[in-house]
Parts: C-alpha cells; sequence; structure tokens
C-alpha cells in the first residue's frame, strides 16, 4: 500500500523510479485528470520488483504493471520502451536500458551505439523509438483487467550527442515529425509529448485511465 496516501487524492502507480518519467507520465495523464498524483516506486512500501524478461516490450510492461497493482493495490501503469536501429536489425530494443552492460548508464550505452554505427552513412541511420504502456487494474471481483497500448516516435540516429534535456538516448535521436533538426533533448517537454512514443501511447491509454479512476474530463 502506498505510504502516506491521502484519502479522496486520485492516485496511480507507475512502476518505475526515473524521475524524467514520472513527470513526464504526470503532465501527459493530467491533460485529462488535473491533479492527478503519479506514483513511483520510492512512494510506496518497496516490493519484489519483477525480472524483465520477456522477448517485446509489451510483455515487460504488462509483467511490471501486474506486480504494481499486486504490491500497491492502486491503478498501475508501467512502460516498456527503447530505440530500435535498423541498421542493428531493431536492436538494442528491449535491452536498451542496458546495451552496454550493468550497471545501466546513458552516457555509456551512448557511446556504444554511436561506435556500432560510425560506419554507417546518414542515409541508412533510421530508427523508431517504441514504447508500450501497460494499464492493470481491480476488475471489482478480485481479478485483473490488463490493458496494453504502444506508441511509435520514427526518426534517426545523429552522429554526436546534442542536448540536455530528457534521458536515454534522446541525446542522438532527431525525430521525424518536427518542422526543425532538434534531438530529443533539445525539444521543450510539450512539443515532445506531442510526438514521443510515449506520449501517443499514453494518450491513448489515458480515456481509459479516467474512466477507471472515475474522473471524466
Amino acid at each position: 500500500m502506498t505510504e502516506g496516501a491521502t484519502p479522496g487524492r486520485v492516485e496511480i502507480f507507475l512502476a518505475s523510479r526515473n524521475a524524467k518519467k514520472l513527470d513526464e507520465m504526470k503532465r501527459i495523464l493530467g491533460e485529462r485528470l488535473p491533479g492527478i498524483e503519479v506514483l513511483g516506486l520510492d512512494d510506496v512500501t518497496g516490493y519484489q520488483e519483477p525480472v524483465e524478461d520477456q522477448p517485446d516490450f509489451a510483455g515487460n510492461a504488462l509483467v511490471k504493471a501486474r506486480a504494481g497493482v499486486t504490491a500497491t493495490g492502486l491503478p498501475s501503469l508501467a512502460d516498456d520502451s527503447g530505440l530500435c536501429v535498423d541498421a542493428l536489425n531493431g536492436m538494442p530494443g528491449v535491452l536498451s536500458a542496458r546495451w552496454s552492460g550493468r550497471p545501466k548508464d546513458d552516457d555509456r550505452n551512448n557511446r556504444l551505439l554511436l561506435d556500432q554505427l560510425a560506419d554507417v552513412p546518414d542515409e541508412r541511420r533510421s530508427a523508431d523509438f517504441r514504447c508500450a504502456v501497460a494499464f492493470c487494474h481491480d476488475d471489482g471481483s478480485g481479478g485483473l483487467l490488463e490493458h496494453v497500448v504502444e506508441g511509435v516516435m520514427p526518426g534517426r540516429v545523429i552522429r554526436e550527442t546534442r542536448g540536455s534535456g530528457g534521458f536515454g538516448y534522446d541525446v542522438v535521436f532527431v525525430p521525424d515529425d518536427q518542422d526543425g533538426e532538434l534531438t530529443s533533448a533539445e525539444m521543450g517537454a510539450a512539443a515532445k509529448d506531442s510526438i514521443s512514443h510515449r506520449g501517443r501511447a499514453l494518450r491513448e491509454i489515458s480515456p481509459l485511465v479516467v474512466e477507471v479512476l472515475g474522473k471524466p474530463s
């Protein structure tokens, strides 16, 4: 259960400790549910987190969301996302966060990716950011209802890091769906949310979240 929960407050659990991801979720869900509290792993009583050993983003997201709702009793969201590079046959994919090994390190991951693509010409550096968002909640009779949606942000990997926003591979990724040539890490939050893989998935699932939490927009 949550620590210090306030009665009447609209809460949802996100199975993550990533502060930037929590903020991103709150911004996007807050468009439909003003005042929603998005609680992360550091806001609830600790529990055994599941191993992310599924072969795709949807499977990993569901594993985390199921564990979250079981441990907290709250409607729970989880996402799994990564960068799929065409020249690397879709990798790093589900291995994106630990591409360069453990412990997870964004800078090391980005250096390895750029080294692997060093000889790849610009016209073959296409890639997609992909995200699956799972939403699990009580069905009212002791069972669980599960939902999964997916979002994609197409673009390409550049040859250097640029920008200080975002996280992960944002500093080396230029999305297609923009007028300029900004990396995801150089874009403002609203502009990025409007085209990002996670933003698209969250906007698709947000009407269901609103319905379950009983707060129509």
